[in-house]
C-alpha cells in the first residue's frame, strides 16, 4: 500500500491529474517514442497510436489504480492488471522497459502540470507508478514462467500448413512448426501474437485468438480491417499486419508466433454457459466450442452471433456445425441483411436481442464483439439476471471498457 503522506498527496491530486491524464498520456507516448523509435517500429500497434486507442486506455487504466489505492472502497483492478500482463508478455515485453515508460511519463506529468507538480506530489505518484508495475512484473514474470520462455525468446517460427478463405474479408491460417515439435498448450478462449515484418521495415505484432489448438496444429482466423475515421475524426488507414497477411501469407510461409496467453478461459465447472460474439469477435466463441465438443461437455450451452449478413458471417458452417455436435446447445443468429431468408426461431433480422433469449439460472458468460456491442449485451444479461462478475469479455485492441 501508499505511505500514508503519499495517500493523503494522491486524494487530493487525484481529480487535477485525472482531469488531464488526458492530455498527460498523449505527450508521454510522443516524448518515449521520438526517444526510443524502435518501441513503435517493433513493438507498439501503430494503429492504434494513431486512433488514439492506446493514450486513452493507458490514462483510464492509470487512474484507476490510483483510485483504489486510495479509496478502499474501490475493487482491486485484478482483471484490468491481469489483461495487461497477458497482453505483456504476449508482446516480450521486459522489465527494463518499465523504467523507459516512467522517465517518460514522469517528463509529461511535468509538462502538463507545471508548478504544481511539487517534489511532495512527484514523489507520491512515483509510488504510485511503481505499485502498478511492480504489480504488473510480478503477474508477467508468472506469465514468463508457465510458458517456459522469458521475453527474449517469445516469439518462434511456425509454418502456414494451410490457408483457408473463411469470407469475403476473413482468412483462417492453419499453423505448425516447422520441424513438427509439439505445441504449446493452450487453454479455449487464448490468443496468439504474431508479428510479421512489413515493407517499410517495421515489425508490427498483432493477437489473434486460437480458432483451434492443438500440440500438432493452431489456427487463427484474421480479418481484414479496413480504412476508418477515429472518434476525434482522425483518418485511419487499413489495419497493416491483418492486410499483410491477407495479401501475402499463403501455404509454406513462415510466421513469428507467441505461445497463447489471455484471460478470457473458459471455466471447467458445470454452470450453463451463454457464449455471444459479433463480426470477428465468433473467433474464442467457436476455439470454446471446439474445447467442450471434444472434452464431451454436457453443460448448458446457448449460442448467441451478431453480423452484417450470412456472406460476411466468419466461421459460419463451423459455428452451426459446432452447436450441432454438442448436447444441449443451441444458436440463434441476428443479421443486419438476412437477403432472401426468412425469419425463424434461430434465425432473426437486425441487431442482437436478448429480450426473446432463455438465459438459464446460474449462468456464466463470455462475451467478443465491439465494446458498444459488448456494452449493450453486458446490460441485458444483468437485467436477466445474470450477476456482472459471471460475465467475461474479450476486446480486440486496447481495453478502454475495462480501465474506465
Amino acid at each position: 500500500m501508499l505511505s500514508p503522506t503519499s495517500t493523503e498527496v494522491i486524494r487530493a491530486t487525484l481529480p487535477v491529474v485525472g482531469a488531464a491524464i488526458g492530455e498527460i498520456t498523449p505527450l508521454f507516448y510522443s516524448k518515449m517514442f521520438a526517444a526510443h523509435p524502435e518501441l513503435l517500429r517493433d513493438t507498439f500497434n501503430r494503429g492504434n497510436q494513431k486512433a488514439g486507442d492506446q493514450p486513452r486506455a493507458l490514462a483510464a487504466s492509470i487512474a484507476r489504480y490510483a483510485t483504489m489505492l486510495v479509496d478502499p472502497a474501490t475493487p482491486e483492478p485484478a482483471e484490468m492488471l491481469s489483461r495487461i500482463a497477458h497482453k505483456h508478455a504476449s508482446l516480450g515485453v521486459r522489465e527494463d522497459q518499465y523504467e523507459v515508460v516512467h522517465t517518460h511519463l514522469f517528463a509529461a506529468i511535468v509538462e502538463v502540470l507545471g508548478d504544481a507538480v511539487t517534489a511532495e506530489v512527484a514523489a507520491a505518484w512515483d509510488e504510485v507508478y511503481w505499485h502498478m508495475a511492480r504489480d504488473l512484473i510480478a503477474i508477467e514474470r508468472g506469465l514468463y514462467a508457465a510458458a517456459g520462455t522469458d521475453p527474449e525468446h517469445v516469439f518462434r517460427e511456425l509454418v502456414v500448413a494451410a490457408r483457408t478463405q473463411e469470407s469475403p474479408d476473413t482468412v483462417s491460417f492453419r499453423l505448425a512448426a516447422p520441424d513438427g515439435t509439439p505445441l504449446p498448450a493452450a487453454q479455449p478462449g487464448q490468443y496468439v501474437s504474431v508479428g510479421v515484418r512489413l515493407p517499410d521495415g517495421a515489425r508490427q505484432v498483432r493477437q489473434y485468438s486460437l480458432v483451434r489448438f492443438g500440440e500438432d496444429e493452431w489456427t487463427i482466423t484474421v480479418k481484414a480491417v479496413a480504412a476508418r475515421t477515429s472518434e476525434d475524426g482522425t483518418e485511419i488507414p487499413e489495419g497493416e499486419v491483418s492486410s499483410f497477411l491477407h495479401r501475402n501469407v499463403f501455404e509454406g510461409d513462415t510466421l513469428q508466433v507467441s505461445p497463447p496467453f489471455g484471460d478470457l478461459i473458459l471455466d471447467d465447472s458445470e454452470a450453463p454457459l451463454v457464449l455471444v460474439s459479433a463480426g470477428i469477435g465468433t473467433t474464442p466463441i467457436v476455439g470454446m466450442l471446439h474445447h467442450l465438443k471434444h472434452s464431451g461437455s454436457t453443460r448448458a450451452v446457448t449460442v448467441l452471433h451478431a453480423d452484417r449478413s450470412p456472406s460476411h458471417h466468419a466461421l459460419r458452417r463451423d459455428l452451426k456445425e459446432l452447436v450441432g455436435t454438442i448436447d444441449g446447445a443451441t444458436l440463434v443468429r441476428w443479421y443486419e441483411d438476412l437477403g432472401t431468408r426468412h425469419p425463424r426461431a434461430d434465425l432473426a433480422a437486425g441487431l442482437i436481442d436478448l429480450a426473446a433469449v432463455d438465459v438459464p439460472v446460474g449462468a456464466r458468460a463470455y462475451l467478443c464483439g465491439p465494446l458498444p456491442f459488448m456494452e449493450s449485451v453486458h446490460a441485458g444479461l444483468v437485467a436477466k439476471g445474470v450477476a456482472s462478475d459471471a460475465i467475461h469479455y474479450e476486446v480486440f485492441g486496447p481495453d478502454k471498457w475495462l480501465a474506465g
